[in-house]
């Protein structure tokens, strides 16, 4: 009986590898490739910028002790992404909340978002490091302003794909909810929020993206806060490419992960769409 059971978790791990290794091997490939190009075009054109052996080398303590804590500003790149991300978090959800109420309004009332529309349009093609000076001279701390320019980047294209999908809700669905004659909360459950979903996941993920580059922008400019766009204006100034480097791993490791979260809550709300 024994060999049987081992024979069958020995062949389940097998099949399992063999399935993983399709999606494992590709990648993978791609990333030493892409080490190898990188690091010999180091060798080869005159330039300053370190390959990935000095990168590893010079910025080793970076990437072995990711949360080391010497007090102040010297921090590992953990305790700095951990620091940017409670700042994304708290304005990233402000946007959400605002920008979907808005843009189930704004979806809901024609009229209304005819004016509005125009102003819109107008705020949500400005950069977010444009915001900054403006949000300094308003709320006089980096801290509150930061979170403001998080916000105000994050929330367009929560309310545009939220308004969209309003828009988008077949007239079929609004004739038979008042043949049933189905009160507003009823119809606001059961047909306007379902059918919206997938529009204001499509948001929420443009979203995500646009406020962990906010963030960073922010904290660039915003000198004397803990955070991973500080840590790269500062690593820059004092020339240590290398930790830039790193740096700019973790910001494309948190941000795919941010939007892989997403995708997931998606699944668990809105599957079908």
């Amino acid at each position: 009986m024994a060999p049987s059971v081992s024979r069958r978790s020995t062949n389940s791990f097998a099949k399992t590898v063999e399935k993983l290794l399709p999606e494992i091997v590709p990648p993978l490939l791609a990333i030493l490739a892409f080490l190898a190009v990188w690091q010999l075009l180091v060798w080869v054109l005159p330039t300053q910028l370190p390959g990935p052996i000095q990168v590893v080398k010079e910025a080793n303590i970076l990437i072995l002790y990711p949360f080391y804590d010497l007090g102040g500003l010297d921090k590992g790149l953990g305790w700095q992404v951990l620091a940017s991300l409670q700042r994304v978090a708290m304005g990233y959800g402000l946007a959400a909340i605002v920008g979907i109420g808005a843009g189930l309004f704004l979806g809901c009332n024609p009229v209304f978002n005819k004016a509005c529309d125009p102003i819109i349009q107008l705020l949500r093609t400005v950069p977010p490091l444009a915001w900054v000076p403006i949000s300094l001279a308003a709320l006089q701390k980096n801290e509150p302003a930061a979170l403001f320019v998080i916000f105000i980047t994050a929330i367009w294209p929560i309310l545009i794909n939220t308004i969209v999908g309003v828009q988008q809700i077949p007239q079929d669905y609004t004739n038979v909810a008042q043949v049933l004659r189905l009160r507003k909360k009823s119809y606001f459950t059961k047909i306007l929020l379902p059918a919206s979903l997938p529009y204001i996941f499509t948001g929420l993920r443009i979203g995500i993206g646009l406020a962990w580059l906010a963030i960073i922008a922010a904290e660039i400019v915003m000198s004397g806060i803990v955070g991973i766009g500080f840590f790269i204006w500062n690593s820059y100034t004092n020339g240590l490419v290398s930790e830039v480097i790193v740096a700019l791993v973790y910001i494309g490791l948190v941000g795919l992960a941010l939007d892989r979260l997403i995708g997931w809550v998606q699944t668990l709300i809105a599957p079908e769409s």
